[in-house]
């Protein structure tokens, strides 16, 4: 009987965020297969980000795979702002993260920030064979920081076997900053559309109850953290207008320190010109984002950079809502059809998201239909591909 592939993937941590999302999607949805035993190593147990603190065992993602019978290991940093450089290890974390990969027949490195530890094992001769692979959500990886460093390096010495893209924008950018893998993949992201679906009436209902939104009024909702890649000052100027001309919407606003608790969030809905009567649900972070989609009737993204393939568009999609999103990264491909692009205008925003409502039927019934090619099984079938490829060529290697 022939054993399954050994998979390891180096997180940087467990927090809030649309990357670990897909990956923990994609390494559950494998292990689940059976072909492939998959294992975690990260090197934060928790996060201070966007005014949050956030522990891995807490985390939804480390509870969907711990649950799903994949070994969770961690070497118990904190990340903050800044990724654990290569030379910030110590000799016990070393050893850890030595025997993880050297019980691995492939790894996978979920972006670039966890190489860090790949290049400090190598430098102290500690590297397994396994081939590695990158895999990469953003497309200005000059925001990366020092984390580009480290992955050009892999790739120059060797280290770093391949590249697995999220989005062609992810790839061609990557390319351009001198990413040199030997082999380049692209694999568009997919949702579980069995969660993501459209809601019963009893199920709207109840979503809206408790957030205390009436039947029927609009929703417009925004699912991103607070940081400037996300451009959430955007988001609440476009919201301030908006909420002005048409005061009976309902935006619906989640993510790492999207809330009142969070005093940037609120300094800058003030800068913003938001009034006290808009109807904000400022809610944070939320793990019950199928709930959310289905009341909204916009999903609205307003990033200025960084976006690859951005998973809020396409999972309020598949809920029924329409995204209508500034044009980053692959956005304007995934919303083909089913959604609106504007220019990072806050004024033209807030005309979008009123066209739409005026609209909705149509919308809605477009982003349904939309529903089969937004589904994940064309994804892991590829990442099962590629994880092969990878697997049979070092056996061919060796």
């Amino acid at each position: 009987m022939v054993r399954p592939s050994r998979v390891l993937s180096l997180y940087e941590g467990f927090f809030a965020g649309g990357a670990r999302i897909l990956h923990t999607d994609v390494i559950a949805g494998l292990h689940a297969g059976g072909h492939q035993e998959h294992s975690v190593l990260a090197i934060a147990a928790r996060a201070h980000r966007e005014s949050t603190v956030q522990r891995m065992q807490d985390d939804p993602r480390y509870l969907q795979l711990v649950g799903g019978g994949i070994r969770v290991s961690t070497l118990g940093t904190v990340a903050g702002g800044h990724p654990a450089a290569p030379e910030s290890f110590t000799d016990r974390q070393l050893k850890i993260a030595a025997e993880a990969v050297h019980s691995a027949d492939l790894i996978l490195s979920l972006k670039e920030q966890p190489l860090g530890i790949l290049l400090a094992l190598q430098a102290r001769g500690l590297m397994s064979d396994a081939p590695v692979a990158a895999c990469l959500h953003r497309s200005d990886p000059l925001h990366s920081g020092p984390a580009l460093g480290w992955l050009t390096q892999a790739a120059a010495s060797g280290l770093l076997t391949a590249t697995i893209a999220c989005a062609e924008a992810t790839d061609r950018a990557y390319a351009r900053a001198g990413v040199t893998a030997s082999r380049r993949y692209v694999i568009a992201n997919g949702i579980d559309t069995r969660r993501f679906r459209p809601g019963t009436r009893a199920e709207q209902q109840a979503t809206r109850r408790a957030l205390g939104i009436p039947s029927g009024a609009p929703v417009v909702a925004y699912a991103a953290r607070f940081d400037p890649m996300k451009d959430p000052g955007l988001f609440l100027r476009a919201l301030a207008r908006h909420a002005e001309r048409h005061p009976g919407t309902h935006y619906v606003l989640c993510g790492a320190g999207m809330s009142w608790e969070n005093p940037a969030f609120r300094a800058l809905a003030a800068e913003s010109g938001v009034l006290p009567t808009a109807q904000i649900h400022a809610l944070g972070i939320r793990h019950d984002m199928p709930a959310i989609y289905q009341i909204a009737d916009v999903i609205a993204l307003t990033s200025a950079f960084g976006e690859a393939s951005p998973l809020c568009l396409i999972e309020g999609a598949a809920c029924g809502a329409t995204p209508v999103t500034t044009d980053v990264g692959d956005a304007a491909v995934q919303i083909d059809g089913i959604g609106v692009v504007t220019p990072a205008d806050a004024g033209a925003i807030a005309d979008t998201w009123q066209t739409v409502l005026q609209n909705r039927p149509e919308f809605r019934r477009r982003a349904l239909a939309a529903r089969p090619r937004l589904g994940r099984r064309r994804m892991l079938n590829q990442y099962r591909a590629v994880a092969f490829d990878l697997l049979r060529r070092e056996e061919v290697a060796a």
